[in-house]
């Protein structure tokens, strides 16, 4: 079958005049090319909606009061060249913009790293440590030492330090290329005084520090998938993404090096997709406590430090 034509953006800039007819077409075009999403946004209008209001520099979450405003020759221009882009390139829209959105915090991001999206960023914004009837897992306040390991971009890292106002948080990759990444978003952040990257495999460049938290949202992409991925994918940064033939290497190694690295009321908050059932089957004494978010279920995982020291004593 084939696809169909891509409207010359010269054309499109002079024949459409709102962001409502950009929203149009741009999901025509999305639709008609099969585009696939999931970096941020979930089908076509979401990406639409995304394009529109970051490239017009408009708030991210109000479309509808903008409509029907009338656009600039330049901006309609713009836009027209975007959704042609985002067709021809397959590129997620999060690079062809160098934005993505973490808990409505923006971050930069190019292809050296992945367009975050983990659902520890949501539990870190939503309030995961403490609530209304107490602390579930640990009281903000009391952390003093923070640790975001397989960093890339370096947002968890920097969400970590606004939920843990008292902490210094380090921030591990092995990648140099993300952490240019992440030095940007450190230094947009204006968290450089708390917050300290570090280029390594894992705790490698860590030297026996211990951490009151520590998160990470590893690769963990198995080898089936990883064969089958779409195009939109295929943009990422491949290390950042595998996680050997199960998915769970880099989980495995974690699991396994963690507990040395935490203080005695410490824990470990994992992001490890959905490969639940094997890493309960493999480690069957290992209380985990399974994290469910808006838009996951036993994805994520939480083990303090006294679990995970018995696991490797």
């Amino acid at each position: 079958m084939t696809s169909p034509q891509i409207p010359d953006p010269a054309k499109v800039a002079a024949e459409l005049v709102t962001p409502r007819d950009f929203m149009r077409h741009a999901i025509s075009q999305f639709r008609a090319h099969d585009l696939v999403f999931g970096h941020g946004t979930t089908d076509a209008l979401d990406e639409a909606a995304f394009i529109i209001l970051e490239a017009l520099h408009l708030p991210i979450d109000k479309l509808e009061p903008f409509l029907d405003a009338r656009l600039l020759p330049q901006e309609r221009q713009r836009l027209a060249q975007l959704v042609a882009e985002r067709v021809t390139t397959r590129k997620p829209a999060s690079y062809l913009l160098k934005r993505a959105y973490v808990g409505g915090v923006p971050f930069y991001v190019d292809e050296r790293v992945i367009v975050p999206r983990s659902y520890i960023g949501e539990l870190l914004r939503t309030g995961l440590f403490s609530t209304e009837e107490g602390p579930i897992l640990i009281e903000p306040e009391d952390v003093t030492m923070a640790l975001d390991l397989c960093t890339g971009s370096g947002c968890l890292a920097i969400l970590a330090a606004q939920a843990f106002p008292n902490a210094h948080v380090d921030a591990v990759d092995l990648s140099p290329d993300a952490l240019e990444v992440a030095k940007i978003n450190v230094a947009e952040s204006g968290m450089g005084d708390r917050l300290r990257l570090y280029q390594g495999d894992l705790f490698g460049p860590l030297a026996g520090k211990r951490y009151d938290v520590i998160i990470t949202n590893p690769p963990y992409v198995d080898a089936e998938v990883m064969d089958a991925l779409p195009a939109e994918y295929r943009h990422e940064p491949v290390m950042a993404l595998a996680g050997g033939p199960d998915g769970l290497d880099i989980v495995r190694r974690i699991l396994a090096e963690a507990g040395r690295h935490l203080t005695e009321s410490g824990g470990l908050l994992c992001e490890m997709g959905e490969g639940r059932e094997i890493l309960e089957a493999e480690y069957p004494d290992l209380p985990f406590l399974w994290l469910d978010t808006h838009e996951s279920a036993g994805e994520v995982f939480w083990l303090d430090a006294a679990a995970l020291r018995s696991e490797t004593s």
